[in-house]
C-alpha cells in the first residue's frame, strides 16, 4: 500500500508528493513543525501539540494554514488513509512559495502545509528494555530554541555525533557548563540528593509536550519536582537520568559519555514515571480521538 501524504489541500501518494523549490521552508528553513503520537487511533496530548503549534506560528508571524478543527480532520484523514493506528504524525507549516528574498513576501502568500504519518513499533512495556545511552555535546543552536522551527542543523550534527558514538541521544551543554536539553528531547535527572530535576522553561529549551504531560502527572501523583538548571557535574553525579519526547516517551538513560548513570540500571523514580506516562498514553480520556 502506498503511503499517503497531505500537501497543500491534496492527499497524494507520498512518492508523488512534492513542494515548490521556492518554498521558503526549503530555502530558508522558514517554517515550523509538530510531531504527534497516535496510539490505538487516538492522538496523544493533541491539545498540547496544537497549542505549541499555534505558539510557534505566532512567534514566527506565520499565518495558520487552517483552523484547529479542520487541522484535526486532516490529521485523522491522513491516519485513516494510511490505515495507521499506532504511529507518528508529522506536520510542517512554512511561509509558502515566493521569489527568493530574505524578507517576508509582500504581499503575503498562502502558507504551505504538509502532513505525513509513519508506523512505529508497539508502545514499550518494560523500561529495562527501553534504555539508551547519551553523550554530551556543546549546544550550538540559536537563542530561540523555544520555537519548534525546521532549522535543525545543530540538532542534526549533535544527533549524528551520538550515533557515531553508538549512543541514543546527545545532551546539549551551554557555554556556562549547564545542561539545556537533548538534541530532540527534554532531559531529566534524579540528582545525587535524590531530587527529580529538569531545566525550567526559557528560550534555551523547547517546551516539550511530553514534558508538560509528565509535569501534570507528577503534580497529580504528589511527586516533587525541582525545576532548576543543573550542570554537567550534577549530571555526572546523578542517580538516574531519562529523556522525554513524543517519540521517546519516558526513556531511561543508563550510560552517559561511557560511564554508568547510578548503578547502570533503570532507577525507581524513572520506572515509576515510565509507568505513569504509559497509563496516560493508554487510557487518559484527555487524549483526543483520531
Amino acid at each position: 500500500m502506498s503511503r499517503i501524504a497531505y500537501v497543500n489541500g491534496r492527499y497524494l501518494p507520498q512518492r508523488h508528493a512534492a513542494v515548490n523549490i521556492e518554498d521558503r521552508g526549503y530555502q530558508f528553513a522558514d517554517g515550523i513543525y509538530e510531531v504527534v503520537h497516535l496510539y490505538d487511533g487516538r492522538f496523544v496530548d493533541a491539545d498540547r501539540h496544537l497549542d505549541r503549534l499555534d505558539r510557534s506560528l505566532r512567534e514566527l508571524r506565520l499565518t495558520p494554514p487552517m483552523g484547529r478543527a479542520a487541522l484535526l480532520c486532516v490529521l485523522g484523514e491522513v491516519a485513516r488513509r494510511n490505515r495507521v493506528r499506532e504511529g507518528l504524525l508529522y506536520m510542517q507549516v512554512t511561509r509558502g512559495v515566493a521569489r527568493r528574498d530574505h524578507a517576508f513576501p509582500d504581499p503575503a502568500v498562502p502558507p504551505a502545509l504538509v502532513v505525513t504519518i509513519r508506523r512505529i513499533p508497539p508502545y514499550p512495556s518494560d523500561p529495562a528494555a527501553w534504555t539508551g545511552s547519551a553523550i554530551t555535546q556543546p549546544d550550538q543552536r540559536w537563542d530561540r530554541c523555544d520555537i519548534k522551527t525546521v532549522a535543525l542543523t545543530p540538532n542534526v550534527l549533535a544527533r549524528q555525533a551520538a550515533r557515531a558514538a553508538g549512543a541514543t541521544e546527545a545532551i546539549l551543554v551551554d557555554a556556562d557548563g549547564m545542561v539545556t536539553e537533548g538534541a530532540a528531547t527534554s532531559f531529566w535527572i534524579v540528582d545525587a540528593t535524590g531530587a527529580l530535576r529538569t531545566r525550567p522553561l526559557d528560550h534555551a529549551i523547547l517546551p516539550g509536550c511530553t514534558r508538560a504531560a509528565l509535569l501534570a502527572l507528577l503534580a497529580a501523583a504528589g511527586i516533587a519536582l525541582d525545576e532548576r538548571p543543573f550542570s554537567v557535574a550534577d549530571l555526572r553525579a546523578a542517580r538516574e537520568a531519562f529523556l522525554t519526547s513524543a517519540t521517546s516517551f519516558v526513556k531511561p538513560m543508563v550510560r552517559i559519555d561511557g560511564a554508568p548513570v547510578g548503578d547502570g540500571t533503570v532507577g525507581p523514580v524513572t520506572r515509576r514515571l515510565f509507568e505513569l506516562f504509559a497509563r496516560h498514553v493508554k487510557g487518559d480520556g484527555r487524549n483526543a480521538a483520531g
